[in-house]
């Protein structure tokens, strides 16, 4: 499940549907995103507000935990959905694209099929069925939405059915 705002969001979505697992998520009314109105094709639920914080609100609360994906850092809109994980007392997995920019993370450790597995690993350990994947909008970065659609696509694949 996303909250349908263009980047992150919007790549998790596409990628589950890719693979044929099922989607969806809570949106804010109106289905607003920062690109106008969040496309029907994307089956989300609008809150009954228009705030953005609202909509990562319940998508935090109604799944089993949440993945969070950045290029280097978390930054502010992204800080709020980290924040609700651990109100919510919900497992929380934080996955860094670029390692070598993100402070403290050691490079050889970090390769992408690293990271892919960590995140299986996390995800059965936690027995996570409904996945909340979050992340920047598409206006941070170019990149965003391309490099987190490969990933994510990558990352359930791995993950196995059943």
């Amino acid at each position: 499940m996303s909250g349908g705002q263009t980047g992150v969001d919007r790549a998790a979505l596409d990628a589950a549907r890719s693979v044929n697992l099922p989607i969806g998520g809570w949106c804010p009314r109106g289905r607003r995103s920062e690109d106008g109105r969040i496309p029907s094709e994307y089956p989300l639920r609008e809150t009954a507000a228009r705030s953005y914080a609202v909509r990562t609100e319940w998508n935090v609360r109604d799944s089993d935990g949440t993945l969070v994906v950045v290029l280097d850092e978390v930054t502010s809109g992204t800080r709020l959905t980290v924040d609700l994980a651990r109100k919510h007392q919900k497992p929380l997995h934080i996955v860094h694209l670029h390692p070598s920019a993100a402070p403290g993370l050691f490079l050889d450790g970090n390769s992408a099929n690293a990271e892919l597995a960590s995140v299986v690993e996390w995800l059965s350990q936690h027995r996570i069925r409904i996945l909340n994947v979050a992340g920047p909008r598409g206006s941070s970065a170019e990149s965003v939405y391309r490099e987190a659609m490969t990933f994510l696509v990558d990352l359930f694949k791995a993950v196995p059915s059943g």
